[in-house]
């Protein structure tokens, strides 16, 4: 298993491996363009070439981009949709040019149009966003904390967008441990996740999923609220580490979107709590298997 977290690009898009670097992370996520702007970044040849060169020196093997959230695939409005198209062609051409693994996005939000509105929009947006992948680059669609009329908080939903799109070679999931535990699914509950691996298998297939966010929440259980909270400072506390040690993701990449001490972002201690939990939860999980006793420590929890 990877870990590495979502980082800036700020000062070009190569500075990232730097960042990266420095925390200690094994693969990073970016940004490629400024997520409050429409407007892409027109990235300098010889920033793209050193990011693939320092990619190599820092020993970083795992890349994904995040493209805006402002994107709404869904959208009912005309002008919204056909921004969102474009960014979305953008981020992959800026993934491909830096030999990233995937495109990671948020499929979006019908806006009370329903669903049906709603993913005859997506599907036709994702036609013409496939056609720029190239190379290993994916699509990675991202499971919803299901507020509002949002696309993806299901893995039915993204199994009905990967059948509707002919199972496209290059088009896949990531799942995000927040979205799924405030959608309703219990990730610090083995049985849970068992049930969850079944159906992305069955109706999907886990060889398309490709990444995972791994987030603490703020938020309850089943409140459909996206609410990142720090590792081992949310509401999942230590049973995070049921989702981590899951058998079906240990060759995966792990990236964090925590808020960071004084919310500037992941930083090193995050992705050490991070290293940490797994080889506790892998650990007690092997002990538990081999029938040997092995204390667990007790979930810490704060209050929402």
């Amino acid at each position: 298993m990877l870990f590495g977290a979502h980082v800036s690009s700020s000062g070009g898009i190569d500075t990232a491996i730097d960042r990266i670097e420095k925390i200690g992370g094994d693969c990073v996520q970016v940004f490629t363009q400024s997520p409050r702007m429409w407007r892409p970044t027109a990235h300098k040849p010889d920033a793209i070439e050193r990011f693939k060169a320092r990619r190599v020196e820092a020993g970083v093997r795992g890349v994904v981009c995040h493209a805006l959230y402002l994107c709404n695939l869904a959208a009912p409005d005309d002008a919204i949709y056909e921004k969102s198209v474009a960014a979305m062609r953008a981020t992959v051409d800026t993934a491909c040019a830096i030999d990233a693994d995937g495109v990671i996005f948020h499929v979006g939000s019908h806006l009370g149009a329903g669903f049906e509105a709603g993913r005859e929009r997506v599907v036709a947006a994702l036609e013409q966003v496939l056609e720029r992948c190239a190379g290993d680059t994916w699509l990675l669609m991202e499971n919803s904390a299901g507020a509002g009329g949002t696309i993806g908080r299901s893995v039915d939903e993204l199994a009905l967008l990967v059948d509707a799109l002919d199972r496209h070679p290059r088009l896949g999931i990531c799942l995000d441990s927040c979205h799924l535990y405030v959608s309703g699914c219990d990730v610090t509950d083995r049985a849970a996740l068992d049930a969850l691996v079944r159906d992305v298998d069955g109706s999907i297939g886990l060889d398309r999923l490709r990444a995972l966010h791994v987030n603490d929440s703020a938020a309850p259980l089943g409140s459909n609220r996206d609410r990142h909270a720090n590792i081992l400072e949310g509401l999942m506390g230590e049973g995070l580490g049921a989702f981590l040690a899951h058998p079906a993701f240990q060759e995966l990449p792990v990236y964090l979107e925590v808020p960071g001490r004084e919310n500037k972002g992941p930083d090193a201690d995050e992705i050490a709590k991070l290293r940490a939990l797994h080889t506790r939860a892998t650990s007690s999980a092997a002990a538990r298997r081999s029938g040997t006793s092995a204390r667990r420590p007790a979930a810490r929890r704060t209050r929402g």
